[in-house]
């Protein structure tokens, strides 16, 4: 048994989720979320709650239960609240600065980066040294912000690149005399 699965994904106020052609689609006040339908479970919409249930009890259908699950609490969250991802830049000259649908990055390159914002992405620089990405879609959002660091992970030497807020970078001890 999932303990996971087991539990109900509750419909906040203000949102409505039906299931229609293979597809559950979740509709709230930041926008609408859908999500292709899996064979190994049945999904159940009552007035207040979505319940995932596994088809047989092959392995196969127990894998999925809980994954299906959360995929729609996903869903839920997306549209209600929405995710955010930042991201902290360290290192000397190293600055980013958002301009329209593009973020202009200098890391330390011979040339700027330019990353284009991908449609229901967006992205904030409160200062020049930290990048806020935001959007409804949990994947689309971490995604991105992998996208972003991929130009210069961090380093273990100075700790020099792009991290995620709150990660831990190992450091190493340089060379010795």
């Amino acid at each position: 048994m999932s303990r996971i699965g087991k539990k109900p994904v509750a419909i906040p106020s203000g949102v409505t989720a039906t299931i229609a052609d293979g597809q559950l689609s979740v509709k709230g006040p930041k926008g609408t979320l859908a999500m292709d339908l899996v064979d190994e479970v049945t999904y159940t919409v009552e007035d207040d709650s979505v319940s995932v249930q596994p088809v047989s009890n092959s392995k196969r259908s127990r894998s999925f239960w809980g994954m299906q699950r959360t995929l729609v609490q996903n869903l839920m969250t997306g549209v209600t609240e929405g995710y955010t991802k930042v991201l902290e830049i360290s290192g000397v000259g190293y600055r980013a600065q958002a301009q329209g649908k593009t973020l202009k990055l200098q890391l330390g390159f011979s040339h700027d980066v330019d990353f284009a914002v991908p449609e229901g992405i967006e992205i904030k620089t409160p200062d020049n040294t930290t990048v806020e990405i935001s959007g409804i879609d949990k994947q689309k959002v971490g995604q991105v912000a992998a996208e972003i660091r991929r130009w210069r992970k961090p380093e273990p030497y100075k700790g020099k690149g792009i991290k995620y807020r709150g990660e831990y970078i190992f450091r190493k001890e340089g060379k010795k005399k």
